[in-house]
């Protein structure tokens, strides 16, 4: 190998600066999202005791610049440890915010079509789900309805969508 060769390889075993500042940036916006999660949230994620003080003293920082710097420390340690652990915590997190959302839709979408459709949403939504007691369903889909066409607040309209909630909640994984 030639000395000019030599040289080359040596250029090319460095590490990529540009490369260095993503990942530094990268744990930077890790850290910001640690921030900005509820405390109880917080406790939910597996952190090292000096990461989660340094999170907590963010929290209380009011000043722009010293708060800036405590982000950039929180990146800085984020960097010294492997984040697989925080990273799943936090995707299961949002899976699990994604999930709720959907169901929260989904219920959603039923109570708004029976006080649209009425009678046949209503069959529509008991023949989807025959464990469903007609009885309640009926009467609140009715008081919801008369409400809505007397300009009423929609006080049965949100107990609909409770009683929908609760009627149609998916069965736990493990039960």
């Amino acid at each position: 190998m030639t000395a000019d060769e030599d040289g080359m390889a040596d250029e090319y075993e460095r590490p990529n600066k540009s490369l260095l500042k993503r990942e530094a940036e990268d744990m930077k916006r890790l850290g910001d999202e640690l921030v900005r999660m509820a405390p109880a949230d917080l406790a939910q994620i597996p952190l090292p005791e000096n990461l989660r003080d340094a999170i907590e003293l963010a929290r209380r920082i009011s000043a722009h610049g010293g708060a800036a710097r405590q982000r950039q420390l929180i990146g800085k340690l984020l960097r010294k440890h492997d984040v697989t652990e925080i990273r799943a915590a936090l995707d299961a997190k949002a899976l699990d915010e994604r999930l709720r959302a959907r169901e929260f839709h989904r219920i959603e979408i039923w109570r708004n079509r029976l006080l649209s459709e009425g009678d046949t949403a209503i069959e529509a939504l008991l023949a989807t789900h025959p464990q469903l007691d007609p009885g309640p369903l009926r009467t609140l889909v009715g008081t919801a309805r008369h409400e809505a066409a007397r300009g009423r607040p929609p006080a049965a309209a949100r107990e609909l969508f409770r009683w929908l909630r609760e009627a149609l909640a998916e069965p736990a994984a493990g039960a």
